[in-house]
């Protein structure tokens, strides 16, 4: 059962919102989920949502489908795409439940991104991935 399952702290694992730019000089994000554990993680599963604050539900609700996104693996300090996120987006909580697994023990964690969160001053440089993003720790 679920309680029996032991859940230890997650450390090692980052998520990220990163800008790049296409060939049309447009700015994309991306969410990039990094491993700087030195073993490989496996079995990643990523439930991927974002909703509105508690006290705007009662008003108009704003919620996001869920997206679930599966890796069989993320090598030691490696890195993967999870998905794009419009700007659209960003007043909202956008939420990253991560679960994986290293030596058969399963880990845990989620990501909340708060409303107006992702803007210029709190972006910074993120030299495992060489780009500039809001860096989830």
């Amino acid at each position: 059962m679920k309680k029996d399952i032991i859940f230890h702290p997650v450390d090692g694992i980052q998520v990220a919102i990163v800008r790049q730019y296409n060939e049309l000089n447009q700015a994309t994000w991306d969410v990039i989920l990094i491993n700087k554990k030195n073993v490989p993680i496996s079995n990643v599963f990523v439930t991927s949502q974002g909703y509105s604050a508690p006290e705007q539900q009662r008003k108009e609700a704003k919620k996001t489908s869920t997206l679930r996104h599966f890796f069989p693996e993320i090598a030691p300090g490696g890195h993967v795409v999870v998905e794009p996120i419009m700007e659209a987006l960003f007043h909202l909580y956008n939420q990253y439940w991560v679960s994986f697994f290293v030596d058969n023990q399963v880990y845990d964690k989620k990501f909340i991104f708060v409303p107006d969160s992702i803007v210029e001053d709190h972006m910074v440089r993120i030299p495992t991935l060489g780009l500039e993003g809001i860096l989830h720790e």
